[in-house]
């Protein structure tokens, strides 16, 4: 049976490997083994070459201009040289990280990058952001019939429509949507998670979540009590190494603090509940009741002085307080005894 999105219980976080392996096998797999440790759930790699995304040219659009950028100077097949990741390697990687519980899959970039992951078995495809109007991939992708994560990064809602039509149109069943700031790294404010429930209201047979390039894991977390199912972070072993990637990638300790505390997250979601929950029934003891705070005999005035609202909870409720106070104890009571009604 492969992968499917029904089968998920709690958030599926997604270790992006990218262009951190530093164009060196045997790093991929230090990370792949690092990713592990760390208990994310699934290893996604990208497949493209230089030549299957732009073409050597410079000048426009073809240079990174700002200066802001990670990757300022370059233009973008020199990019695409340094991050790809070679596709002799996916066999191998592939193997590895199912050997490590691992679910293997990838971003094609383009329609070779498809057939080849096919030959792999890749039970889940990865659309990115900027890939998410390239309308013939989405028909190849979708006609797997695999399970689809498709990051919304730098679309309208119309433009979202129309990739998820063309996806449903040529044969997929199961799609993720990643709410996603194309943003390298991105921040908090501009994460603008209160989309999530949006996207599941205006998509409701997919499920949702994030493609998150901040820094840390408040965000993500924050996305889980939204709604987020799926979080896709970047990974690296050490940010110091450097790397295409690195300056927002997680290092292994801020990615299991991501699992485990996700998951915290989506248990404490629980159900809508209110009333005592069997859990707290103990602590009914410790809610406000009235007391007899002094010795009370039968027909005495009910005071301030003699009765008072105090814990423990096994007293007449607060609520009779005032009403009593002024009237006559139909019995007596010692002093640290529940007054009864």
């Amino acid at each position: 049976m492969g992968f499917s999105f029904h089968s998920i219980h709690k958030p599926f976080i997604i270790a992006e490997l990218s262009g951190n392996h530093h164009q060196s096998l045997q790093k991929a797999k230090e990370l792949i083994l690092a990713a592990s440790r760390t208990g994310v759930q699934a290893l996604k790699l990208q497949t493209y070459t230089p030549d299957t995304i732009t073409i050597d040219h410079t000048g426009g659009l073809f240079d990174i201009t700002d200066k802001n950028s990670l990757w300022y100077g370059k233009n973008l097949y020199q990019l695409y040289g340094e991050a790809y990741t070679p596709w002799d390697w996916h066999e191998e990687l592939f193997a590895y990280a199912r050997s490590l519980n691992l679910i293997p899959f990838s971003t094609p970039f383009d329609e070779t990058a498809v057939d080849f992951l096919e030959k792999l078995d890749a039970p889940i495809y990865k659309i990115a952001s900027f890939e998410n109007n390239h309308h013939p991939l989405l028909k190849k992708v979708a006609q797997t019939g695999k399970p689809v994560i498709m990051s919304t990064g730098i679309s309208t809602i119309l433009d979202i429509q129309e990739s998820v039509q063309v996806l449903k149109d040529n044969g997929c069943k199961e799609l993720c949507l990643l709410k996603c700031t194309s943003t390298y790294p991105a921040s908090p404010e501009n994460s603008n998670l209160i989309t999530i429930p949006v996207l599941q209201q205006a998509f409701p047979d997919c499920s949702i979540g994030l493609s998150d390039h901040t820094l840390g894991i408040g965000v993500s977390i924050a996305s889980v009590a939204l709604g987020a199912k799926v979080i896709e972070k970047h990974f690296t072993i050490s940010r110091a190494e450097g790397g295409v990637d690195s300056a927002f990638s997680m290092e292994p300790d801020e990615m299991k603090a991501l699992v485990d505390e996700s998951y915290k997250a989506y248990l404490s979601l629980g159900q809508v509940q209110f009333g005592i929950q069997k859990a707290e029934e103990k602590s009914i003891a410790f809610k406000r009741s009235i007391y007899a705070v002094n010795d009370i005999a039968a027909g005495d005035v009910l005071t301030r002085d003699n009765i008072r609202v105090i814990r423990p909870g096994d007293g007449a409720h607060p609520r009779h307080y005032e009403k009593l106070l002024g009237t006559y104890s139909p019995v007596s009571y010692k002093k640290g005894e529940p007054f009864k009604i």
